[in-house]
């Protein structure tokens, strides 16, 4: 199947909580992509598009949380007015703030709906929502940045996005972060700073990211052009018009409600692991 074929649904669903989502724990996010999924694995034909900002926030990936002085890390960020809370899918540390959008494609999973194929599926889909960019977009990993991946999004060697994936439950979320607006630079300097004190010389069991803040910018200093949430929604909204016979907006019903509790309750307990208040180095 190709790509366009992959994207496809007879339906496409949008939930927005590009507004609403600046006044939540983004760990109400990932639980809420967990129940999508579980929605969308009941639901031939039928995809979930979610776009999601929060206020400033790090998000740790689970190996972030067991660098030797992590309590030292997470003070830090506290210190710089940054929640902390630790991702149920893959990838390390990365930066929320008013600045960063994210969009949460959520499909049922079949065959032809691959690791790869899935993130194949949402470079396509954010090259075709940033025209003016879109010769110049290259997907390949950017090692300086922070949370590098095969499917790190970057213009002429400056990263501006990254993907990631979580299935469960019969759903597949793909997931990306574009950083809209702001200074790429200082966003890196700050996980550069986190790694260095949660690090502080020791040993550790994974090769965490050596930042050059330089790699990484927003789509606003690459294009010259301002960005917001609303452009881009507006600009998701038409692209999955195009990619379904009916467009509909996406509201939770009371079972959708029932599951979100419980995955919001998984995400909490996760994250209680987190606090550098907790416990001692």
């Amino acid at each position: 199947m190709t790509i366009q074929q992959l994207l496809y649904r007879k339906k496409w669903l949008f939930f927005d909580q590009s507004v609403s989502g600046l006044a939540m724990n983004p760990i109400h996010s990932f639980a809420m992509d967990d129940t999508l999924c579980r929605r969308v694995g009941e639901q031939d034909g039928t995809g979930i598009a979610r776009s999601w900002v929060h206020d400033k926030t790090v998000v740790l990936g689970i190996q972030d949380s067991r660098l030797p002085f992590i309590n030292d890390g997470v003070q830090f960020l506290t210190e710089k007015g940054y929640q902390v809370i630790i991702r149920n899918s893959g990838g390390l540390a990365v930066v929320l703030d008013p600045g960063i959008y994210n969009l949460s494609l959520v499909f049922r999973e079949d065959k032809g709906l691959s690791i790869d194929r899935g993130y194949d599926l949402m470079v396509a889909f954010t090259r075709s929502i940033l025209n003016e960019l879109n010769e110049n977009i290259v997907d390949g990993e950017i090692k300086e940045s922070y949370c590098p991946g095969r499917y790190d999004l970057s213009v002429h060697g400056q990263k501006f996005a990254g993907i990631s994936q979580r299935r469960i439950r019969g759903g597949v979320a793909v997931q990306i972060y574009l950083a809209m607006n702001g200074s790429g630079s200082e966003r890196a300097k700050l996980i550069e700073e986190f790694y260095r004190r949660a690090v502080n010389g020791a040993p550790t069991k994974y090769e965490y990211p050596r930042i050059v803040p330089e790699k990484m910018a927003s789509l606003e200093e690459l294009s010259g052009h301002p960005f917001t949430s609303e452009t881009l929604n507006h600009r998701t909204l038409q692209q999955l018009q195009q990619q379904s016979d009916q467009l509909a907006m996406y509201e939770l019903n009371e079972e959708d409600w029932e599951r979100y509790e419980y995955n919001l309750a998984r995400m909490v307990k996760r994250n209680e692991k987190v606090s550098p208040l907790d416990e001692e180095n």
